[in-house]
């Protein structure tokens, strides 16, 4: 029983008791299905959304055609949102300016006048400046509205009424594409060529068990609006439509245009002459702003990223026309263009998910011969529909046609009845067999056109009208002639949209990219000289230029010279720790020489008791001779050691007590290695017994009773060993005969030579 108060029923009695998950989760579901089907996702029949299509629709009504004056946007907005579409005005004008866009839309389905924006990514103006009309592309989408195709369905407060979908026989959904995302669900659909979807279309339509494949033959692949490349494999593409999921690379496009001698030339290579040459780029992938390409551009030169490029100069008017000029004449061009795709969105991916509503409403990814089978039933259908409303029309016509043959038969008694009977209508029906429409046709004619009634005229008109209705009637019977008609209408659409028509052009080129030179970071960067110094404290920098190494550097109180040694910029410099990590940075982001340089640990994560052991320039291909305090190691390829995070790359395994003490490049022509201990024993042993290793704690280079390894190096074995003499004379001594030291690696050794350094080092 319902409880009252004084002002009405009690409000809590309303409330229903009812899990809340249940509830959230019936709530969010309808909220879900009107996103999905009233708003984010395409309908695959028209390929609009309700907004694009109420937009149209209240064109329409507002008789805003191809050939009529333009009307404000602000009252196509008003429109829109005060007859159908309930929503902001700002989203309702966004979507109108993205259809009268030509860098939006392959095929604009609005003319505006007025600022819509342009590829620079500039907005429109406000709608009370711009004025707008449909195109004829438009006027063929919604072709048949008026001919009983579509159902008229309720606007959202039943005022009003709107189609449910556009009949004409404009392949909307993938001639213009279509973007949205939805709960749970997303649709992504570029634009294409519609003389390619015709031709796909036909040949389904010839062939409904036609192979993907065959449809591929004659449907290549995305149009963009802002042309430009799809530089994707055949076959890659043809999957991607196979499954109705994938993506394709989209490139700008490089073209000359002509050259000083009158040629032309599409490589993208302006010459200038003198040997001078500049790129420029005409074309821009599709949805990317022309003032973000740029920016991108200018920031790599500002921050020395892209040192092979000059200047960016945009030379834009109508079309588009960026300049890029190289640093010198000697840039590959090839280099700077794939340096451009890697580093900026001049190259961009554009997704395809084919994710649409079908006649059902129903979303669902289709692939391309499926979603033109579709396409193709829905067109059918709208074709019976409007073959099924025009019999009725001609019915009605007949029946019409036949009272006025009778009126005219009898021209002086239906005059006589009119002029006599206070209701003649009855009277003329019984008298002459009149229908109760022909009987009101007939008197609401005026007399002068009673007058007018011409039998032959009105026969002839009744043969055609009865010649129409037995072929459409034979249409209505057979699939076949339903197939014909459908083709011939298709065929006439193409000639709209040909190849050699300025709309129908295609634009973006389906060619697989070339193999490309190869991309390397190191090439973006300037080469000069400069010497790196590193502190014993662990502070770094690089002076410009290769200076003496044993200059007179300055260092903070209590810090000292560690390594010093001549690189160019394009040179990466490793760095072991006694840890048995190796890090890389790059010559060119090394801090100056005017300070004192930087901590490395600002740099790297570096253990705070881990000590730099060795820092010296990558060389490709070449092999370093890693040994640890105990007398184990190995040889590694250089390559192995480079570090591509900040963390560095565990090389050499260590443990309590061991850690790295040697780090040496190998010398191509170096065949032996010499070892001595902290015992002044000293080993020789060939250089094919030490293996090559990725990481480890390597082999035993020395056996030691006690102590451990003091220093090692590698050697040509017929050149002997040298040192360095004592004292300051520089003097370096050399043993030719060896070879009572060579043994097997892993021996003890024997005492080194007279004169071997008393700090058991070979090298000072």
């Amino acid at each position: 029983m319902v409880t009252k108060t004084e002002d009405g029923p009690d409000p809590f009695d309303a409330i229903v008791d009812a899990p809340f998950d249940a509830a959230l989760s019936e709530r969010y579901l309808v909220y879900a299905l009107s996103t999905i089907t009233a708003r984010s996702l395409p309908d695959l029949r028209d390929g609009l959304k309700p907004v694009h299509r109420r937009l149209l629709w209240a064109m329409r009504q507002l008789k805003l055609d191809p050939g009529s004056a333009y009307k404000k946007s602000a009252r196509v907005v008003g429109d829109v949102i005060g007859k159908y579409h309930p929503h902001g005005d700002s989203s309702v004008y966004d979507a109108m300016v993205r259809l009268a866009q030509d860098f939006s839309l392959r095929y604009p389905l609005v003319q505006g006048q007025g600022n819509f924006g342009n590829i620079d990514g500039d907005n429109a103006a406000a709608y009370r400046y711009t004025e707008a009309r449909l195109t004829k592309t438009a006027i063929q989408l919604m072709a048949g509205l008026d001919e009983g195709t579509v159902d008229l369905i309720p606007t959202y407060n039943g005022e009003e009424s709107e189609p449910e979908i556009f009949p004409g026989l404009f392949p909307n959904l993938l001639a213009n594409g279509a973007t949205g995302i939805a709960v749970g669900m997303a649709t992504s659909i570029p634009s294409h060529n519609v003389a390619e979807i015709i031709d796909a279309t036909l040949m389904l339509i010839d062939n409904p068990h036609a192979e993907h494949e065959q449809l591929m033959q004659v449907f290549h692949g995305p149009d963009f609006a802002t042309g430009g490349l799809v530089v994707d494999s055949p076959e890659a593409i043809s999957h991607a439509y196979e499954t109705g999921k994938g993506a394709f690379r989209v490139r700008g496009r490089f073209s000359a245009g002509r050259l000083p001698d009158g040629s032309w030339e599409d490589t993208g290579i302006e010459k200038l002459g003198a040997g001078q040459w500049q790129l420029v780029v005409t074309e821009i992938p599709y949805m990317l702003p022309k003032a973000k390409l740029i920016e991108q551009i200018a920031a790599l030169i500002g921050d020395r990223k892209l040192p092979i490029l000059e200047d960016v100069r945009d030379e834009s008017d109508e079309e588009i026309r960026l300049v890029l000029i190289p640093k010198s004449r000697n840039v590959d061009p090839e280099l700077l263009k794939e340096s451009l795709y890697r580093l900026t969105d001049l190259e961009s991916r554009f997704s395809l998910n084919l994710n649409v509503l079908d006649s059902h409403r129903t979303p669902g990814v289709l692939g391309l011969k499926l979603l033109l089978t579709e396409w193709v039933f829905s067109q059918i259908d709208i074709l019976l529909r409007r073959t099924r409303h025009r019999m009725d029309k001609i019915a009605a016509r007949l029946e019409l046609v036949g009272g006025y043959i009778i009126a005219y038969l009898n021209l002086d008694r239906i005059i006589e009845i009119i002029r006599t009977e206070d209701e003649p209508k009855p009277v003329m029906m019984a008298e002459f067999g009149l229908t109760d429409r022909q009987a009101e046709a007939i008197l609401n004619m005026r007399l002068r056109s009673l007058r007018k009634l011409e039998e032959m005229e009105l026969r002839q008109e009744r043969d055609d009208l009865l010649k129409e209705q037995e072929e459409l009637q034979k249409l209505l019977e057979s699939p076949a002639r339903q197939r014909t008609r459908l083709k011939r209408d298709l065929a006439n659409l193409r000639k709209d949209y040909a190849e050699d028509t300025v709309l129908g052009r295609r634009r973006t080129t389906i060619a697989q990219a070339a193999k490309t030179v190869e991309f390397s970071m190191d090439a973006m960067i300037e080469k000069e000289p400069v010497t790196v110094i590193f502190s014993q404290r662990g502070w770094i920098r690089a002076a410009r230029g290769h200076v003496p190494l044993d200059g007179d550097f300055k260092f903070k109180e209590g810090d000292g010279p560690a390594f010093a040694f001549h690189a160019q910029t394009t040179d990466k410099v490793l760095i072991a720790l006694d840890n048995g990590r190796f890090y890389t940075l790059g010559a060119d982001k090394l801090p100056g020489a005017r300070g004192l340089g930087e901590p490395i640990r600002t740099m790297l994560d570096i253990d705070t008791d881990a000590h730099i052991v060795a820092a010296f320039p990558y060389r490709p291909k070449s092999q370093l001779l890693l040994a640890s305090n105990v007398g184990r190691g190995f040889a590694a390829e250089a390559s192995e050691l480079l570090a591509e995070t900040r963390k560095g790359r565990a090389v050499m395994s260590t443990k309590p007590g061991v850690r790295l003490a040697i780090v040496r490049e190998i010398p191509a022509e170096h065949d032996h290695v010499a070892v001595v201990g902290d015992n002044r024993k000293l080993v020789i042993f060939s250089l094919e017994e030490l293996p090559v290793m990725a990481k480890g704690q390597g082999v035993t280079l020395q056996r030691y009773r006690d102590g451990g390894m003091s220093d090692v190096v590698t050697l040509k074995l017929e050149d002997g060993l040298s040192w360095t003499m004592g004292g300051d004379s520089g003097r370096v001594r050399v043993e030719k005969d060896m070879l009572m030291w060579k043994v097997a690696r892993g021996a003890a050794g024997r005492l080194p030579p007279n004169g071997f350094p008393r700090d058991n080092k070979f090298q000072g």
